[in-house]
Order: C-alpha cells, then sequence, then structure tokens
C-alpha cells in the first residue's frame, strides 16, 4: 500500500505533508511525500524562512517518482498546497500521466487556496485547480470557504452544500468532503465534515474545541487517503479520519500546545 502526497512541507510544526505524511504512516500505509514548498514554519508566524520550490525541481522530483514506479505502486495520490502556478500545472501534468499509466489510482485533490474569507495563493492556482485537478479527481476536500469560492454560490444551509457539490461535479464525477462546516441545523458547539456523494449527505459532528492549530485539513486529507489506500469505502474512511483527527485535537488541547500533537502524550510521571 503506497499514497503519494504532493505538497509543501514545514520545518517546525504540521502542516501539509508535514502533518499527512506522519498520518499516513501511522496507519500502516507506505508514502512517498513530494514537497512544493520548503519553509521554516507556517506562513501565519510572524516570521516565514524558505521558499516555494522552483518548478523544475519539482517536475524532476515528480519524474523521479515515475522512474522508480511509484505510480504504478499506489493506490491514492493526494495534492494539496502548490505553490506557485508553474508547480500546479506540473503537477497537473504528472496527475495526468499518473491515471493514464495506472487507472486503478484514486486520485484525492485537497483544493487548498485560503480560509476565513481570504484567498492565500498565488494568482494562476485556481485556474488550474478548476479546470485540470478538480477534473480528474475522484475525492476533493476543500473547507467551505473553499467550496464556496470554487462553486461560486454561498452555503447556508444542506441544500445550498449539495448545490455547491453539484456545481463541482460538471461533466465527470467526484465526491466532496466539506470541512469546517456549521450549517442552518448543525447542533450548537459542534463542527461538522460533510461527504456529499451522488447527491447524499453523511455528516460527521464533533464539539468544537477553543482551540485551532494550523494542518487540520491536511491531517484529515491524509488519513482518508491513507484508509483509501487500505480499501476502506470513503465513508467509512472519512468517519474514521474525523475520529482520529478529533482525537489529535483533544490531545492537542490537554497538552496547550500551539502545534498539532501528533505524537501521543508519554504516560503519567514521564517527561514528554
Amino acid at each position: 500500500m503506497l499514497v503519494i502526497s504532493i505538497q509543501s512541507q514545514v520545518v517546525h510544526g504540521h502542516v501539509g505533508n508535514s502533518a499527512a505524511a506522519y498520518a499516513v504512516q501511522a496507519e500502516g500505509v507506505n508514502v512517498a511525500a513530494v514537497p512544493t514548498t520548503l519553509l521554516s514554519n507556517h506562513p501565519r508566524y510572524p516570521s516565514l524562512r524558505g521558499r516555494v520550490l522552483e518548478t523544475e525541481l519539482v517536475a524532476d522530483l515528480l519524474r523521479g517518482v515515475e522512474e522508480r514506479d511509484l505510480v504504478d505502486e499506489a493506490a491514492v495520490l493526494v495534492t494539496g498546497y502548490l505553490g506557485s502556478p508553474g508547480n500546479a500545472a506540473v503537477v497537473a501534468d504528472f496527475v495526468e500521466r499518473a491515471l493514464v499509466r495506472n487507472p486503478k489510482l484514486v486520485y484525492l485533490c485537497d483544493p487548498v487556496m485560503g480560509d476565513d474569507g481570504r484567498v492565500y495563493v498565488a494568482e494562476g492556482i485556481l485556474d488550474v485547480l478548476r479546470h485540470r485537478l478538480l477534473p480528474a479527481a475522484k475525492l476533493t476536500t476543500p473547507n467551505r470557504f473553499e467550496l464556496e469560492l470554487l462553486a461560486g454560490l454561498t452555503i447556508a444551509d444542506a441544500q445550498g452544500l449539495r448545490a455547491a457539490c453539484g456545481a463541482l461535479v460538471g461533466q465527470g464525477r467526484i465526491d466532496v468532503v466539506a470541512t469546517g462546516c456549521t450549517l442552518a441545523d448543525t447542533p450548537e458547539g459542534q463542527l461538522e465534515t460533510i461527504l456529499c456523494a451522488d447527491g447524499r449527505l453523511s455528516r460527521f459532528a464533533t464539539p468544537l474545541l477553543p482551540i485551532r492549530p494550523f494542518g487540520t485539513g491536511d491531517l484529515l486529507t491524509g488519513l482518508i487517503a491513507a484508509h483509501l489506500a487500505k480499501g476502506e469505502a470513503t465513508e467509512v474512511a472519512v468517519r474514521r479520519a474525523v475520529e482520529t483527527t478529533f482525537a489529535v485535537l483533544v490531545r492537542t488541547q490537554k497538552a496547550g500546545t500551539a502545534e498539532m500533537r501528533l505524537v501521543p502524550l508519554p504516560p503519567p510521571g514521564r517527561e514528554p
């Protein structure tokens, strides 16, 4: 079992592959992690070091993935934060080649673009996502803001969510996992992850905790990919990923850390 994961990497913290790779491995699945950026930390810290990787380097790494026959071995391909329009284009080229080479490959597109009403990716990436990556995907995991942006619709209730997911389907078939949702009928104090497949909604609610560490969406996507790689049905994969992500958030809250606590807390009496 192998997941190919193409997204950002950080030295400190857990976003992009620095969240997803460990999650995939912890589920007993191998991962080939291809970076699109190499940064010291999440950009929302007061300072930031590193850079978006050069398009030629990303393309070269992806050619190496092909030369090692990893596309043939992989069960799931994940794309996340792309960093630049050039990177988005070469990743789209790779996705297209990979799906031709291995028709059984499940492509999961995490359309990382923004949150809280703010787009934080370079101009041009949205076009690649809309016109090349999403049409090729079997599953996508946008947060509510990203889903609204891609669909061009405002989501207030379950009907609006179905309409937004339907706008993404177009001529192909894609299941949508909408994260960070609070709809009109969401119970107070809860946050929902909602799977929309064939117009049917499967809703997974968890208590809303008073913390918001970076990378929860990347962690969730990595966990979904791992469960899909093990042959689990999409609804089961999403449910288990939500449960594990919530457990990590509870652990993070108990630890009092700003970054997600992916590694379990040590037993009482032992230092972390």
